[in-house]
């Protein structure tokens, strides 16, 4: 800001020392005429140093050249860590049009609305300028700006920060600038161009909001066909969308697209265009619309959204478009991982889909907590889409005919697991049909840079737009389970504590009792380590440790661990009673392979301009948050799974997993109806959550079919054993790390009443107690080690 200033006084003391010379007085006695000489000169030389851009200061402005050939936008790419193209970002859908093909309804409305003085001035309207001045000193805030200039901001990006020089920092000399910028690159359209050549270019730019760039895009998105075949009050909803494409959006609300459809048509009467029966008729109209069916193409993903949703602040803060400006994004996904993940997906969801087809064979799956049939299901359901409103607006709140319409079958496209269907289906057909389809969520994450490697939203995204990994949150079950434990470690407990498996009643707030029961409705009343009753999914251990320590406590140290959502201050909390998402479920387990540090997951590590230039460097924020201790506890704890007799991960061993002495640790975890299964799979080097479930809560299995184990854990399981055979995953199988920190605790786990020999705190480890610390050694430690630790 000082050099600006200085360069400022520099320039101030340059003007005023040349034009206020003795020499210029000399010749020019009239005082009025002599500063009227100095302002032409002030103005003359601004402009010149606008031209320039002296100094930096006033940043780009377009040459001739430029506007007598406007560059088309730059897709942007973006790959992953292997360098494979995933995508593109750009306006795909912007078609352009000739000016003979636009209506003349949506011509009139727009100079009626922007611009009545249009075809009088060339690109610079003063007397519209100074009305717009004293309308607003009268606080009627109406813009100034003609047709042409708005095209020129929305074609040259006049004001987006790399456009802008240094007096982009002072207030309001900035505005100046850039109208300025804007007047000069107007006026040079109008010298080269034609009005109904600019009048094309404007409607083939602008954008009408829901990724509709371009009048002929727009009309097709709306209202199912072509600009030339614009009704008056289509052309007017979509004009009037130009004043804010979110506000006046007539999907988001077709009450406020209506109000600002009618101020454009009272413009069009205003100006003649329209007559007062016609004005009279047309605004009582409803906005009809007429969505186009648009089916996604390969080109937009689950991915694709996640990556703008991750890097949508930080273009706006910097002034880039991600849709425009040719960028290369390089992202974290594995190409090779990521298709493993869906591999795996589609081929145990298209199996249990069937099996889910054939457990509710001639019966509707939608069930209260009693297995009774919820009634009018669909009815509820489709009152609560966007398509119900629609049609009470066309039928004018006839519910009859709405629901005639919703009964009346019509051509359309489905997915299903055999490839997309052309069909005969009613929208209450089709809402059936989904509500009974199961869906996933899956993310693997490098736990140890927190970069995501693979990503899955759902079973496809061209006909299920909601993300299952970061939108969605649901009741994780017994996956939920370690953050007790976890809190349990943390505190005074150890590995090899044990407990009772026995009925439990935990009293708490408003004298309420909780009384939970294993999965099996059985207890064993058979002494349990904590590490056990974790790989057994032990419900009664798990609430006994969380009344010991507190579920204020499994909260707290749920949410160290890197769970966001809010979590109920109940006793059930350690059994997963409150939603989270896949995202941060992933990454909370991270936590524990990462020695305790949590990551917060990426997906852009590196963005790079059109000319090659890195712009943007992005790394995981890491954080210690649990001791390296405690952390490394918990994956011993989670090898449980599989380590320990009648561990839940057991169905592992089914799958070619384990080259090289693999170890995998993780967690099952299923909700009391079977409505959400899930599992947590931690290798060496990823760490996977998986959840796998209906969109609606009501539909699910009755039974063992639905848990974690089956339903989820399979998705998992395929996925390492396809990427363990495949090197470019850079996926190293191989035991877990040993302690990599001094184990400062001492650890003995005696004989227990179920166990046949010492439960060491590693099942293949021999331990020892020396009088300094506790070590562990393992089987493969030779003898002159174990002689020099002792020594």
């Amino acid at each position: 800001m000082q050099i600006i200033k200085k360069v400022f006084r520099f320039l101030w003391r340059f003007l005023i020392g040349f034009f206020t010379t003795p020499l210029l007085a000399k010749f020019v006695r009239n005082k009025f005429l002599l500063w009227s000489i100095r302002l032409c000169l002030y103005v003359g030389y601004y402009f010149i140093a606008l031209q320039l851009n002296l100094f930096w200061l006033f940043g780009y402005l377009p040459e001739l050249a430029e506007v007598r050939n406007p560059q088309v936008a730059i897709a942007t790419e973006f790959y992953s860590k292997d360098s494979v193209l995933l995508g593109k970002f750009y306006n795909e859908n912007r078609t352009p049009v000739t000016y003979d093909k636009i209506s003349p309804f949506a011509v009139n409305a727009l100079i009626a609305t922007e611009d009545v003085r249009f075809y009088q001035h060339n690109g610079m309207d003063f007397q519209s300028l100074f009305g717009s001045v004293a309308s607003t000193a009268t606080g009627d805030g109406r813009g100034g700006s003609t047709i042409t200039q708005q095209l020129v901001k929305n074609m040259y990006n006049t004001r987006k920060k790399v456009n802008m020089g240094l007096l982009q920092y002072i207030p309001y000399l900035r505005t100046v600038v850039a109208k300025t910028k804007e007047w000069l690159t107007a006026f040079k359209l109008e010298s080269f161009y034609s009005k109904n050549e600019i009048l094309e270019m404007y409607f083939n730019t602008v954008d009408f909001g829901n990724n509709s760039f371009g009048i002929k895009v727009a009309s097709q998105n709306y209202f199912s066909k072509q600009p030339a075949d614009l009704k008056l009050e289509e052309a007017a909803t979509l004009v009037g969308l130009l004043k804010a494409t979110t506000s006046y959006n007539p999907v988001r609300s077709k009450k406020r697209a209506k109000e600002r459809r009618n101020v454009v048509l009272g413009q069009m009467l205003k100006y003649n265009y329209i007559q007062q029966n016609v004005y009279d008729s047309v605004t009582q109209l409803p906005i009809a619309l007429n969505l186009r069916k648009r089916m996604s193409s390969d080109n937009d993903s689950y991915i694709r959204q996640f990556v703008e949703r991750s890097i949508k602040g930080w273009l706006q803060n910097h002034g880039y478009n991600l849709y425009e400006d040719g960028l290369k994004i390089y992202t974290t996904i594995n190409s090779r991982l990521q298709k493993h993940a869906e591999n795996a997906m589609r081929s145990h969801l298209k199996k249990l889909q069937k099996s889910f087809y054939e457990h509710w064979r001639g019966k509707n799956p939608w069930r209260d907590d009693t297995g009774v049939e919820i009634p009018n299901f669909l009815e509820d359901q489709i009152q609560k889409l966007p398509l119900y409103e629609e049609l009470k607006l066309v039928f004018n709140n006839n519910i009859d005919s709405v629901n005639f319409e919703l009964r009346r079958k019509k051509p359309m496209k489905i997915f299903s697991w055999e490839g997309y269907k052309d069909t005969l289906m009613s929208s209450m057909d089709s809402l059936s049909y989904y509500a009974k389809l199961l869906n996933v969520g899956l993310m693997s994450i490098d736990p140890f840079k927190g970069e995501i490697r693979a990503y899955v939203g759902g079973i496809d995204y061209n006909f299920f737009k909601f993300d299952h990994v970061t939108q969605s949150r649901r009741q994780a079950g017994s996956t939920f389970k370690p953050f007790a434990y976890l809190a349990a470690l943390a505190d005074s407990f150890t590995p090899c504590d044990k407990f009772v498996d026995k009925p439990v009643q935990i009293k708490y707030e408003g004298g309420q009792v909780w009384e939970p029961k294993n999965s099996d409705n059985k207890f064993s009343y058979r002494t349990k380590t904590l590490r056990r009753a974790l790989a057994q999914s032990c419900n009664s251990i798990t609430a006994q440790i969380t009344d010991s320590i507190g579920w204020g406590k499994v909260i707290e140290y749920a949410h160290k661990a890197g769970i966001i959502s809010k979590l109920d201050s109940v006793p059930s909390i350690c059994l997963g009673s409150s939603d989270v998402s896949v995202y941060e479920m992933t990454k909370a387990y991270s936590t524990f392979l990462n020695k305790g540090k949590r990551s917060d997951p990426i997906i852009v590590t590196k963005i790079y301009n059109s000319d090659g230039e890195q712009i943007g460097d992005f790394k995981s924020y890491t954080e210690q948050v649990i001791d390296e201790e405690t952390a490394w506890l918990m994956c011993y704890m989670l090898l449980g799974a599989l380590q320990e007799p009648g561990g839940t991960s057991q169905a592992l061993w089914g799958y070619d997993i384990f080259p090289k002495n693999n170890e995998i640790a993780g967690k099952t975890g299923t909700t009391s109806n079977y409505s959400d299964a899930w599992y947590m799979g931690m290798t060496r080097d990823l760490v996977t959550g998986v959840w796998v479930g209906a969109d609606y809560r009501s539909v699910h299995f009755r039974s063992g079919s639905g848990q974690g184990s089956r339903a989820a854990l399979p998705v998992f399981a395929k996925m390492i054993e396809a990427a363990y055979k495949d090197p470019l995953t850079e996926l190293v199988p191989g035991p877990f790390p040993k302690p990599w920190t001094k184990i400062k605790r001492t650890y003995i786990c005696p004989v227990t009443p179920d166990s046949t020999e010492f439960d060491y705190l590693f099942s293949d480890s021999l331990y020892i107690e020396t009088p300094f610390d506790s070590v562990f050694v393992s089987d493969d430690t030779t003898q002159k080690e174990i002689q020099e630790i002792f020594d």
